[in-house]
């Protein structure tokens, strides 16, 4: 049965629903939106497109966001979840989140020619693991079952390597010599959960030892800390992002954890309740670490119709890194002589 689209409601019904006390505003998160990461990774996508053609394969979602993925799937992309699903002898790029060794081996069987796009951060990650792996370390990884990110890094070093999902499940951990425990992070997590996760750990294992520098990527505890400042100040938050972007959730959970009233995630401004309106003079606004600046825009311009058209952005750092493109499209870009998008991406905005 067809589903009949709802009538939004106009500003006007909205108002008299629950007048405002106080002029409408908007406080706009900075920094927000794409991070060097993803940046690098979904240009990496475009330009192996421009310069091999379609179709290209990439292993899971290059980035977590519906819009993103759509886009480039428009221009060639064409997303898989495993690399068995890839014609033999065919491009396929790995996305953001990083893979494991086994899926590199099977990629290799397969004779498939690889662009490995995994974020730096999440490299170092791995490398991490394989570090303290060598060791003998036991390596509690602070994460979420089932995240690329996570499988990735487990991947590394799966007898040396346990998932801890949160504060919940510290109890639960065993570990063979409790001198030799250190513990790693997925880098897209909550920052305050994962240091609670930390304290209890280490109240249990003492001489726990903390990665060599922060898993949490720079990116994602800079949007935490721009919606902690924003959220006493707005009875409703709305964060553009994905349903399975762990960092854009988070940041929902962040603005309820520091005082706003109300905040939804949301991945296009259509699917924005104007009901969330009501009563409502201060909302803020911020996105998701893989999300593109124009989805914000989107959700500014609908909020302008509802009369929240004076609009702050509440700056809390600045962000100017740059990654190189993955090496293996660095060699194609600087032969094609596309030398200064073969040394890096788009500035990371903050």
């Amino acid at each position: 049965m067809p589903t009949i689209p709802r009538r939004r409601r106009s500003p006007e019904e909205v108002a008299a629903a629950a007048p405002v006390n106080g002029t409408k505003r908007v406080l706009l998160a900075a920094p927000r939106g794409y991070c060097a990461g993803v940046d690098r990774a979904v240009i990496a996508v475009e330009k192996a497109l421009e310069h091999y053609g379609s179709p290209v394969y990439v292993r899971k979602q290059i980035v977590h966001n519906v819009h993103v993925v759509s886009s480039l799937e428009a221009k060639g992309a064409i997303f898989v979840e495993e690399t068995d699903e890839v014609p033999e002898g065919s491009l396929v790029i790995f996305s953001a989140h990083g893979v494991s060794p086994a899926v590199v081996e099977s990629a290799e069987e397969r004779g498939l020619r690889t662009i490995d796009a995994t974020c730096p951060l999440v490299t170092k990650v791995h490398k991490e693991a394989v570090r303290f792996a060598k060791d003998d370390f036991d390596i509690l990884l602070i994460g979420h079952d089932g995240h690329e990110e996570v499988e990735g890094t487990a991947g590394e070093a799966p007898d040396h390597i346990q998932i801890i999902n949160g504060p919940h499940e510290v109890d639960q951990v065993t570990v063979r010599d409790p001198e030799k425990v250190i513990w790693l992070s997925q880098t897209t997590l909550s920052v305050d959960e994962t240091m609670e996760t930390v304290r209890l750990l280490k109240q249990r294992f003492p001489t726990l030892q903390d990665p060599p520098s922060d898993d949490i990527c720079y990116a994602t505890t800079n949007r935490q800390v721009a919606i902690k400042k924003i959220s006493p100040q707005a009875e409703l938050v709305i964060v553009v992002g994905s349903a399975n972007s762990s960092n854009s959730v988070r940041l929902v959970e962040v603005a309820l954890e520091y005082g706003a009233k109300a905040s939804y995630r949301v991945d296009f401004a259509n699917e924005v309740d104007e009901t969330w309106f009501e009563g409502v003079a201060t909302v803020g606004v911020t996105s998701g670490a893989s999300v593109p600046e124009v989805l914000v825009q989107d959700v500014l311009r609908l909020l302008a119709d509802y009369g929240y058209g004076s609009v702050e952005e509440v700056v809390t750092a600045e962000e100017d890194l740059l990654f190189s493109l993955p090496k293996e499209l660095r060699a194609t870009l600087k032969q094609a002589g596309d030398v200064s998008r073969a040394l890096g991406g788009r500035k990371s905005r903050s």
